[in-house]
């Protein structure tokens, strides 16, 4: 898909750019992604503007992007369905969200963990074009955008992250706080450059990872499932997830996305055999 050829942004709308950087990242490899993140931009934009000549000017030629586009996607219901849609926006951000997890409690610390948190966060800001997000994914976006934020100022300062979540404790009061602020965001919004470094695959490979300018990929975040016999006693919460997992399937295979349907049953499978959810 190719995308908008827009003029320069307008600096009262810079807070947008992220999302249009997100978009072009995805346009070869996700359009859904893409078409949602500039939709998002643009309802954002339409906020901020003032109606100068170079603001209108700028919001419109991105709606007639839009326009154009969504008529050229008429088939892709991801496209025409909002409920198709959510189901794909959440899947995906849930995949990077997972992915940036993992690396960030196996102490796997770098750039592309931060750009995967903060990606993650990116999307679920998209997701509330669809109204107010979930309680879990309100979670997700909150912690994807403290744990961006954490590691990359560790980074930056030569100190090595804490893995997983930060436990509640004196020294880590101020911490928890700006967590649930969201004041330390500001610092890798204002510096992380998605173009320049991590775009996210084809929903065909959603457990994969490429830098624009290697293409290399970094290790798949997906093991391979291996079949359990083992009955475990499983609590109500960990039900509860399941049956999110098989709802998240459901959703997947409404447009075609068999991997996903299919990762999510092993997720479910997984969870309701062992216990414990798949690594």
């Amino acid at each position: 898909m190719i995308g908008p050829d827009l003029p320069e942004i307008p600096l009262s709308l810079k807070s947008i750019q992220h999302y249009l950087k997100m978009a072009s990242a995805h346009d070869e490899r996700n359009p859904v992604v893409s078409y949602w993140c500039r939709l998002y931009a643009l309802q954002t934009g339409l906020k901020l503007s003032t109606k100068t000549p170079r603001e209108t000017n700028f919001l419109m030629k991105l709606m007639d992007w839009l326009e154009t586009t969504k008529k050229e996607l008429h088939d892709d219901e991801a496209i025409t369905n909002d409920v198709a849609a959510q189901a794909h926006l959440e899947n995906w951000a849930l995949k990077l969200f997972l992915h940036a997890d993992k690396n960030d409690r196996a102490a796997n610390f770098g750039k592309n963990v931060v750009l995967c948190f903060f990606t993650a966060e990116l999307l679920y800001d998209v997701l509330t074009v669809f109204g107010e997000l979930s309680e879990e994914a309100a979670q997700n976006r909150k912690y994807a955008m403290w744990k961006a934020t954490y590691i990359y100022n560790c980074l930056k300062n030569n100190e090595t992250p804490i893995p997983g979540p930060i436990q509640k404790s004196s020294e880590d009061i101020d911490l928890n706080k700006n967590m649930e602020e969201g004041s330390m965001v500001a610092e890798p919004k204002d510096t992380l450059n998605l173009d320049e470094s991590v775009v996210i695959a084809n929903t065909n490979l959603p457990d994969m990872v490429y830098n624009t300018t290697s293409k290399e990929n970094i290790d798949d975040w997906s093991s391979e499932y291996k079949d359990c016999h083992t009955v475990t006693k499983i609590e109500v919460e960990q039900i509860s997830k399941a049956q999110k997992f098989i709802k998240w399937a459901g959703s997947a295979l409404n447009y075609d996305d068999v991997p996903t349907a299919v990762l999510n049953l092993q997720k479910a499978l997984h969870l309701l055999t062992t216990g414990q959810e798949l690594a």
